[in-house]
Protein backbone atom coordinates (compact mmCIF):
# COMPACT_ATOMS: atom_id res chain seq x y z
CA UNK A 1 0.00 0.00 0.00
CA UNK A 2 1.42 3.38 -1.01
CA UNK A 3 1.67 5.86 1.92
CA UNK A 4 -0.61 8.90 1.76
CA UNK A 5 2.23 11.38 1.35
CA UNK A 6 3.29 9.48 -1.78
CA UNK A 7 -0.02 10.07 -3.51
CA UNK A 8 -1.11 13.04 -5.59
CA UNK A 9 -4.20 15.23 -5.35
CA UNK A 10 -6.73 16.09 -8.03
CA UNK A 11 -4.82 19.17 -9.18
CA UNK A 12 -1.63 17.30 -10.05
CA UNK A 13 -3.72 14.58 -11.70
CA UNK A 14 -5.49 17.27 -13.73
CA UNK A 15 -2.17 18.81 -14.79
CA UNK A 16 -1.11 15.35 -15.94
CA UNK A 17 -4.19 15.22 -18.18
CA UNK A 18 -3.47 18.71 -19.52
CA UNK A 19 0.20 17.90 -20.12
CA UNK A 20 -0.59 14.78 -22.13
CA UNK A 21 -3.31 16.51 -24.17
CA UNK A 22 -1.51 19.70 -25.19
CA UNK A 23 1.30 18.65 -27.50
CA UNK A 24 1.89 19.90 -31.04
CA UNK A 25 -1.51 19.16 -32.62
CA UNK A 26 -3.16 22.37 -31.43
CA UNK A 27 -0.33 24.41 -32.97
CA UNK A 28 -0.21 22.61 -36.31
CA UNK A 29 -3.56 21.20 -37.49
CA UNK A 30 -5.53 24.36 -38.38
CA UNK A 31 -3.83 24.71 -41.77
CA UNK A 32 -5.16 21.35 -42.93
CA UNK A 33 -8.69 22.19 -41.80
CA UNK A 34 -8.62 25.43 -43.81
CA UNK A 35 -7.97 23.46 -46.99
CA UNK A 36 -11.58 22.21 -46.83
CA UNK A 37 -13.53 24.57 -44.56
CA UNK A 38 -13.11 28.33 -44.25
CA UNK A 39 -15.88 29.61 -41.97
CA UNK A 40 -14.83 30.53 -38.43
CA UNK A 41 -18.02 29.04 -36.97
CA UNK A 42 -17.15 25.75 -38.67
CA UNK A 43 -13.62 25.78 -37.21
CA UNK A 44 -14.96 26.53 -33.75
CA UNK A 45 -17.54 23.76 -34.06
CA UNK A 46 -14.84 21.27 -35.05
CA UNK A 47 -12.84 22.00 -31.89
CA UNK A 48 -15.93 22.04 -29.67
CA UNK A 49 -17.00 18.65 -31.05
CA UNK A 50 -13.51 17.28 -30.51
CA UNK A 51 -13.71 18.43 -26.91
CA UNK A 52 -17.18 16.92 -26.54
CA UNK A 53 -15.96 13.49 -27.67
CA UNK A 54 -12.99 13.77 -25.31
CA UNK A 55 -15.38 14.66 -22.49
CA UNK A 56 -17.50 11.57 -23.20
CA UNK A 57 -14.29 9.57 -22.92
CA UNK A 58 -13.43 11.31 -19.64
CA UNK A 59 -16.86 10.47 -18.22
CA UNK A 60 -16.43 6.84 -19.25
CA UNK A 61 -12.93 6.39 -17.86
CA UNK A 62 -13.93 8.14 -14.64
CA UNK A 63 -16.63 5.51 -14.07
CA UNK A 64 -14.40 2.60 -15.11
CA UNK A 65 -11.53 3.87 -12.98
CA UNK A 66 -13.60 4.31 -9.84
CA UNK A 67 -15.20 0.91 -10.47
CA UNK A 68 -11.95 -1.08 -10.61
CA UNK A 69 -9.65 1.20 -8.57
CA UNK A 70 -6.45 -0.30 -10.06
CA UNK A 71 -3.67 1.47 -11.95
CA UNK A 72 -3.18 0.32 -15.53
CA UNK A 73 -6.03 2.01 -17.37
CA UNK A 74 -7.25 0.18 -20.48
CA UNK A 75 -5.27 -2.94 -19.59
CA UNK A 76 -7.22 -3.35 -16.35
CA UNK A 77 -10.59 -2.44 -17.88
CA UNK A 78 -10.32 -4.72 -20.92
CA UNK A 79 -8.85 -7.61 -18.91
CA UNK A 80 -11.49 -7.51 -16.21
CA UNK A 81 -14.52 -6.90 -18.44
CA UNK A 82 -13.76 -8.95 -21.56
CA UNK A 83 -10.77 -11.28 -21.15
CA UNK A 84 -7.11 -11.02 -20.05
CA UNK A 85 -6.11 -11.72 -23.67
CA UNK A 86 -7.80 -8.48 -24.83
CA UNK A 87 -6.15 -6.45 -22.10
CA UNK A 88 -2.79 -8.03 -22.92
CA UNK A 89 -3.06 -6.97 -26.57
CA UNK A 90 -3.60 -3.38 -25.46
CA UNK A 91 -0.65 -3.52 -23.05
CA UNK A 92 1.55 -5.11 -25.71
CA UNK A 93 0.71 -2.32 -28.15
CA UNK A 94 1.42 0.25 -25.43
CA UNK A 95 4.75 -1.39 -24.58
CA UNK A 96 5.95 -1.67 -28.17
CA UNK A 97 4.75 1.64 -29.63
CA UNK A 98 1.66 3.10 -27.96
CA UNK A 99 3.51 5.27 -25.45
CA UNK A 100 7.14 4.91 -26.54
CA UNK A 101 6.53 6.36 -30.01
CA UNK A 102 4.70 9.49 -28.76
CA UNK A 103 7.57 10.08 -26.32
CA UNK A 104 10.02 9.91 -29.23
CA UNK A 105 7.87 12.16 -31.41
CA UNK A 106 7.53 14.76 -28.65
CA UNK A 107 11.30 14.69 -28.03
CA UNK A 108 12.15 15.20 -31.70
CA UNK A 109 9.47 17.88 -32.11
CA UNK A 110 10.97 19.67 -29.12
CA UNK A 111 14.39 19.56 -30.76
CA UNK A 112 13.06 20.91 -34.07
CA UNK A 113 11.66 23.98 -32.26
CA UNK A 114 14.80 24.54 -30.15
CA UNK A 115 17.33 23.87 -32.91
CA UNK A 116 17.39 27.46 -34.29
CA UNK A 117 18.92 28.66 -31.00
CA UNK A 118 21.97 26.38 -31.26
CA UNK A 119 21.94 23.35 -33.62
CA UNK A 120 25.08 21.90 -32.07
CA UNK A 121 23.37 21.62 -28.67
CA UNK A 122 19.75 20.94 -29.55
CA UNK A 123 20.12 17.70 -31.48
CA UNK A 124 18.96 14.10 -31.13
CA UNK A 125 21.21 13.50 -28.14
CA UNK A 126 19.67 16.45 -26.33
CA UNK A 127 16.24 14.86 -26.80
CA UNK A 128 17.54 11.54 -25.48
CA UNK A 129 19.07 13.38 -22.52
CA UNK A 130 15.67 14.88 -21.66
CA UNK A 131 14.06 11.41 -21.78
CA UNK A 132 16.77 9.98 -19.51
CA UNK A 133 16.60 12.90 -17.05
CA UNK A 134 12.83 12.71 -16.74
CA UNK A 135 13.00 8.93 -16.32
CA UNK A 136 15.46 9.44 -13.46
CA UNK A 137 13.06 11.91 -11.83
CA UNK A 138 10.12 9.53 -12.15
CA UNK A 139 12.26 6.75 -10.64
CA UNK A 140 12.53 8.59 -7.31
CA UNK A 141 8.98 8.81 -5.96
CA UNK A 142 5.39 9.66 -6.89
CA UNK A 143 5.78 12.88 -4.88
CA UNK A 144 8.77 13.93 -6.97
CA UNK A 145 6.97 12.93 -10.17
CA UNK A 146 4.05 15.12 -9.17
CA UNK A 147 6.27 18.09 -8.38
CA UNK A 148 8.06 17.95 -11.72
CA UNK A 149 4.79 17.38 -13.59
CA UNK A 150 3.25 20.40 -11.86
CA UNK A 151 6.16 22.72 -12.69
CA UNK A 152 6.49 21.69 -16.33
CA UNK A 153 2.73 21.88 -16.87
CA UNK A 154 2.53 25.32 -15.22
CA UNK A 155 5.02 26.50 -17.85
CA UNK A 156 2.97 24.85 -20.61
CA UNK A 157 -0.34 26.35 -19.49
CA UNK A 158 1.15 29.79 -18.80
CA UNK A 159 2.65 29.85 -22.29
CA UNK A 160 -0.59 28.87 -24.05
CA UNK A 161 -2.69 31.30 -22.00
CA UNK A 162 -0.17 34.05 -22.76
CA UNK A 163 -0.55 33.35 -26.49
CA UNK A 164 -4.34 33.55 -26.18
CA UNK A 165 -4.18 36.79 -24.14
CA UNK A 166 -1.76 38.46 -26.56
CA UNK A 167 -3.77 37.27 -29.54
CA UNK A 168 -6.96 38.88 -28.25
CA UNK A 169 -5.29 41.96 -26.76
CA UNK A 170 -3.56 42.99 -29.99
CA UNK A 171 -5.87 44.20 -32.75
CA UNK A 172 -6.35 41.64 -35.53
CA UNK A 173 -4.61 42.01 -38.86
CA UNK A 174 -6.49 44.09 -41.41
CA UNK A 175 -6.64 41.01 -43.62
CA UNK A 176 -7.29 37.87 -41.63
CA UNK A 177 -8.94 34.47 -41.80
CA UNK A 178 -12.01 35.34 -39.72
CA UNK A 179 -15.18 34.58 -41.73
CA UNK A 180 -18.53 34.88 -39.96
CA UNK A 181 -21.15 34.45 -42.68
CA UNK A 182 -23.72 31.69 -43.22
CA UNK A 183 -21.43 29.45 -45.30
CA UNK A 184 -20.85 27.24 -42.25
CA UNK A 185 -24.21 25.56 -42.86
CA UNK A 186 -23.02 24.18 -46.20
CA UNK A 187 -19.56 23.33 -44.89
CA UNK A 188 -21.03 20.94 -42.31
CA UNK A 189 -22.09 18.68 -45.17
CA UNK A 190 -18.68 18.62 -46.87
CA UNK A 191 -16.51 15.46 -46.63
CA UNK A 192 -13.69 17.75 -45.55
CA UNK A 193 -15.57 18.61 -42.35
CA UNK A 194 -15.68 14.98 -41.29
CA UNK A 195 -12.03 14.39 -42.20
CA UNK A 196 -11.01 17.54 -40.30
CA UNK A 197 -12.85 16.25 -37.24
CA UNK A 198 -10.65 13.14 -37.27
CA UNK A 199 -7.48 15.21 -37.01
CA UNK A 200 -9.02 17.45 -34.33
CA UNK A 201 -9.78 14.38 -32.20
CA UNK A 202 -6.12 13.36 -32.48
CA UNK A 203 -5.17 16.73 -30.95
CA UNK A 204 -7.31 15.81 -27.92
CA UNK A 205 -5.47 12.53 -27.28
CA UNK A 206 -4.46 12.20 -23.63
CA UNK A 207 -7.76 12.99 -21.90
CA UNK A 208 -7.63 9.58 -20.16
CA UNK A 209 -4.15 10.01 -18.65
CA UNK A 210 -5.06 10.12 -14.95
CA UNK A 211 -6.97 6.83 -15.26
CA UNK A 212 -3.65 4.97 -15.63
CA UNK A 213 -2.41 5.91 -12.14
CA UNK A 214 -5.55 5.46 -10.03
CA UNK A 215 -3.87 3.96 -6.98
CA UNK A 216 -1.45 6.91 -6.91
CA UNK A 217 -4.30 9.41 -6.50
CA UNK A 218 -5.74 10.33 -3.09
CA UNK A 219 -9.48 9.71 -2.77
CA UNK A 220 -9.88 8.49 -6.38
CA UNK A 221 -13.68 8.40 -6.20
CA UNK A 222 -13.68 12.17 -5.89
CA UNK A 223 -10.38 13.18 -7.45
CA UNK A 224 -10.17 10.98 -10.57
CA UNK A 225 -13.41 12.29 -12.17
CA UNK A 226 -12.48 15.83 -11.18
CA UNK A 227 -9.05 15.54 -12.82
CA UNK A 228 -10.30 13.91 -16.04
CA UNK A 229 -13.33 16.16 -16.53
CA UNK A 230 -11.87 19.52 -15.49
CA UNK A 231 -8.65 18.84 -17.40
CA UNK A 232 -10.58 18.03 -20.57
CA UNK A 233 -12.82 21.10 -20.22
CA UNK A 234 -9.83 23.39 -19.60
CA UNK A 235 -8.01 22.08 -22.67
CA UNK A 236 -11.14 22.42 -24.83
CA UNK A 237 -11.55 26.08 -23.87
CA UNK A 238 -7.88 26.82 -24.55
CA UNK A 239 -7.98 24.96 -27.88
CA UNK A 240 -11.02 26.87 -29.16
CA UNK A 241 -9.64 30.26 -28.10
CA UNK A 242 -6.24 29.55 -29.63
CA UNK A 243 -7.75 28.66 -33.02
CA UNK A 244 -9.62 31.98 -33.04
CA UNK A 245 -6.37 33.79 -32.23
CA UNK A 246 -4.57 32.09 -35.11
CA UNK A 247 -7.37 33.05 -37.48
CA UNK A 248 -7.32 36.68 -36.27
CA UNK A 249 -3.68 37.24 -37.15
CA UNK A 250 -3.17 35.56 -40.53
CA UNK A 251 -4.99 35.13 -43.82
CA UNK A 252 -6.41 31.90 -45.21
CA UNK A 253 -3.77 31.98 -47.96
CA UNK A 254 -1.01 32.17 -45.35
CA UNK A 255 -2.39 29.32 -43.22
CA UNK A 256 -4.03 26.90 -45.63
CA UNK A 257 -2.07 23.67 -46.03
CA UNK A 258 0.69 24.81 -43.66
CA UNK A 259 1.95 22.92 -40.65
CA UNK A 260 3.51 25.68 -38.52
CA UNK A 261 0.36 27.81 -38.34
CA UNK A 262 1.20 29.14 -34.87
CA UNK A 263 4.52 30.60 -35.94
CA UNK A 264 2.94 32.00 -39.12
CA UNK A 265 0.22 33.84 -37.21
CA UNK A 266 2.46 35.13 -34.44
CA UNK A 267 5.12 36.25 -36.92
CA UNK A 268 2.53 38.81 -38.04
CA UNK A 269 2.50 40.08 -34.44
CA UNK A 270 6.12 39.77 -33.29
CA UNK A 271 8.02 39.73 -36.59
CA UNK A 272 10.39 37.01 -37.73
CA UNK A 273 12.86 37.51 -34.89
CA UNK A 274 10.28 37.67 -32.12
CA UNK A 275 8.37 34.63 -33.33
CA UNK A 276 11.52 32.53 -32.86
CA UNK A 277 10.75 32.54 -29.14
CA UNK A 278 7.21 31.33 -29.75
CA UNK A 279 8.74 28.26 -31.39
CA UNK A 280 11.19 27.88 -28.53
CA UNK A 281 8.39 27.82 -25.96
CA UNK A 282 6.37 25.37 -28.07
CA UNK A 283 9.43 23.14 -27.75
CA UNK A 284 9.86 23.73 -24.02
CA UNK A 285 6.23 22.97 -23.23
CA UNK A 286 6.69 19.50 -24.76
CA UNK A 287 8.84 18.54 -21.76
CA UNK A 288 5.63 18.20 -19.74
CA UNK A 289 4.19 15.93 -22.45
CA UNK A 290 7.25 13.64 -22.42
CA UNK A 291 7.11 13.53 -18.62
CA UNK A 292 3.43 12.65 -18.58
CA UNK A 293 3.72 9.79 -21.06
CA UNK A 294 6.73 8.33 -19.22
CA UNK A 295 4.76 8.36 -15.97
CA UNK A 296 1.54 6.74 -17.17
CA UNK A 297 2.95 4.33 -19.76
CA UNK A 298 5.08 2.51 -17.21
CA UNK A 299 2.00 1.73 -15.10
CA UNK A 300 0.39 -0.18 -17.96
CA UNK A 301 3.56 -2.21 -18.47
CA UNK A 302 3.78 -3.02 -14.76
CA UNK A 303 0.12 -4.04 -14.54
CA UNK A 304 0.62 -6.42 -17.46
CA UNK A 305 3.88 -7.81 -16.06
CA UNK A 306 2.22 -8.67 -12.74
CA UNK A 307 -0.20 -11.03 -14.47
CA UNK A 308 1.87 -12.52 -17.31
CA UNK A 309 4.93 -14.74 -16.60
CA UNK A 310 6.70 -13.68 -19.81
CA UNK A 311 7.23 -10.23 -18.33
CA UNK A 312 7.74 -11.08 -14.66
CA UNK A 313 11.27 -9.63 -14.71
CA UNK A 314 9.58 -6.22 -14.90
CA UNK A 315 7.61 -6.84 -11.69
CA UNK A 316 9.76 -4.73 -9.41
CA UNK A 317 9.12 -1.58 -7.39
CA UNK A 318 11.61 0.47 -5.41
CA UNK A 319 11.16 1.30 -1.73
CA UNK A 320 8.77 4.13 -2.64
CA UNK A 321 6.57 1.90 -4.81
CA UNK A 322 7.82 3.06 -8.24
CA UNK A 323 7.87 0.39 -11.01
CA UNK A 324 11.38 1.35 -12.07
CA UNK A 325 12.06 -1.56 -14.41
CA UNK A 326 8.86 -0.93 -16.36
CA UNK A 327 9.73 2.76 -16.44
CA UNK A 328 13.21 2.22 -17.83
CA UNK A 329 12.20 -0.41 -20.41
CA UNK A 330 9.70 2.09 -21.79
CA UNK A 331 12.35 4.82 -21.88
CA UNK A 332 14.77 2.44 -23.62
CA UNK A 333 12.24 1.64 -26.36
CA UNK A 334 11.49 5.35 -26.83
CA UNK A 335 15.21 6.09 -27.13
CA UNK A 336 15.69 3.24 -29.62
CA UNK A 337 12.85 4.55 -31.78
CA UNK A 338 14.31 8.05 -31.56
CA UNK A 339 17.81 6.92 -32.60
CA UNK A 340 16.50 4.89 -35.55
CA UNK A 341 14.04 7.58 -36.63
CA UNK A 342 11.24 5.03 -36.91
CA UNK A 343 8.87 6.40 -34.24
CA UNK A 344 6.59 8.25 -36.67
CA UNK A 345 6.27 5.20 -38.91
CA UNK A 346 5.52 2.73 -36.11
CA UNK A 347 3.01 5.11 -34.54
CA UNK A 348 1.27 5.37 -37.91
CA UNK A 349 1.11 1.57 -37.99
CA UNK A 350 -0.25 1.45 -34.44
CA UNK A 351 -2.79 4.28 -34.76
CA UNK A 352 -5.49 1.97 -36.15
CA UNK A 353 -5.00 -0.54 -33.34
CA UNK A 354 -4.91 2.14 -30.63
CA UNK A 355 -8.14 3.63 -32.00
CA UNK A 356 -9.72 0.17 -32.01
CA UNK A 357 -8.63 -0.60 -28.45
CA UNK A 358 -9.82 2.78 -27.22
CA UNK A 359 -13.21 2.12 -28.80
CA UNK A 360 -13.38 -1.26 -27.05
CA UNK A 361 -12.65 0.41 -23.73
CA UNK A 362 -15.44 2.94 -24.20
CA UNK A 363 -17.77 0.10 -25.22
CA UNK A 364 -16.74 -1.97 -22.21
CA UNK A 365 -18.69 0.33 -19.92
CA UNK A 366 -21.89 -1.02 -21.47
CA UNK A 367 -21.05 -4.40 -19.87
CA UNK A 368 -20.38 -2.95 -16.42
CA UNK A 369 -23.18 -2.97 -13.87
CA UNK A 370 -23.44 0.22 -11.88
CA UNK A 371 -22.60 -0.06 -8.20
CA UNK A 372 -22.52 2.30 -5.27
CA UNK A 373 -19.26 4.03 -4.46
CA UNK A 374 -18.36 4.76 -8.10
CA UNK A 375 -18.67 7.77 -10.37
CA UNK A 376 -21.75 7.64 -12.59
CA UNK A 377 -21.16 8.66 -16.18
CA UNK A 378 -23.84 11.13 -17.31
CA UNK A 379 -25.66 10.25 -20.52
CA UNK A 380 -24.90 6.54 -20.18
CA UNK A 381 -25.31 4.61 -22.49
CA UNK A 382 -26.25 7.18 -25.14
CA UNK A 383 -23.02 9.19 -25.01
CA UNK A 384 -20.97 6.02 -25.26
CA UNK A 385 -22.98 4.80 -28.27
CA UNK A 386 -22.43 8.14 -30.03
CA UNK A 387 -18.70 7.89 -29.32
CA UNK A 388 -18.54 4.29 -30.57
CA UNK A 389 -20.34 5.11 -33.83
CA UNK A 390 -18.02 8.05 -34.50
CA UNK A 391 -14.97 5.95 -33.67
CA UNK A 392 -16.12 3.14 -35.98
CA UNK A 393 -16.41 5.71 -38.75
CA UNK A 394 -12.82 6.80 -38.05
CA UNK A 395 -11.67 3.17 -38.19
CA UNK A 396 -13.43 2.68 -41.54
CA UNK A 397 -11.82 5.82 -42.90
CA UNK A 398 -8.38 4.65 -41.76
CA UNK A 399 -8.85 1.26 -43.40
CA UNK A 400 -9.80 2.90 -46.71
CA UNK A 401 -7.17 5.65 -46.68
CA UNK A 402 -4.34 3.79 -44.94
CA UNK A 403 -4.90 0.07 -45.59
CA UNK A 404 -1.22 -0.87 -45.55
CA UNK A 405 -0.51 0.97 -42.30
CA UNK A 406 -3.65 -0.37 -40.66
CA UNK A 407 -2.81 -3.99 -41.49
CA UNK A 408 0.79 -3.44 -40.39
CA UNK A 409 -0.63 -2.31 -37.08
CA UNK A 410 -2.66 -5.48 -36.86
CA UNK A 411 0.59 -7.32 -37.55
CA UNK A 412 2.11 -5.76 -34.43
CA UNK A 413 -0.90 -7.02 -32.50
CA UNK A 414 -0.51 -10.50 -34.04
CA UNK A 415 3.03 -10.72 -32.65
CA UNK A 416 1.64 -9.73 -29.26
CA UNK A 417 -1.06 -12.38 -29.54
CA UNK A 418 1.62 -15.04 -30.05
CA UNK A 419 3.63 -13.78 -27.07
CA UNK A 420 0.54 -14.08 -24.85
CA UNK A 421 0.73 -17.85 -25.06
CA UNK A 422 4.44 -18.04 -24.25
CA UNK A 423 4.80 -19.39 -20.71
CA UNK A 424 8.46 -19.55 -19.57
CA UNK A 425 9.38 -22.49 -17.39
CA UNK A 426 9.78 -21.56 -13.76
CA UNK A 427 12.84 -23.04 -12.06
CA UNK A 428 11.83 -24.80 -8.87
CA UNK A 429 14.37 -24.80 -6.12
Amino acid sequence: MRPGDQKIGWLTAMWLVVACMIGTGVFTSLGFQLMDVKNTYTIILLWVLGGAFALIGAFTYAELGTHFKESGGDYIFLSRIFHPFVGYLYAWTSLSVGFSAPIGIAAMAMISYLEPINPSIFNTWFGIGVIVLLTLVHSISVKKSGQVQDITTYIKVAFVIALVFIGFWIAPSEENAILLDSSWQKELLLPGFAVSLIYVTYAYTGWNSAAYIIDEIREPLKNLPRALILGTILVTIVYVLLQVVLLRHATVDQLSGQVEVATISFSNIFGNNGVLWVGVFIGIQLIATISGYLWIGSRIIYAMAEEHPLWNKLVYKNNLDIPTRALWIQAAIAILLTLTGTFEQVLLYASFVLQLMGTLTIASLLWVKRKSGTFTSPGRPYFQIIYILFSLWILGYMLIEQPKESFMGLGIVAVGAISYFIRPKVNKT
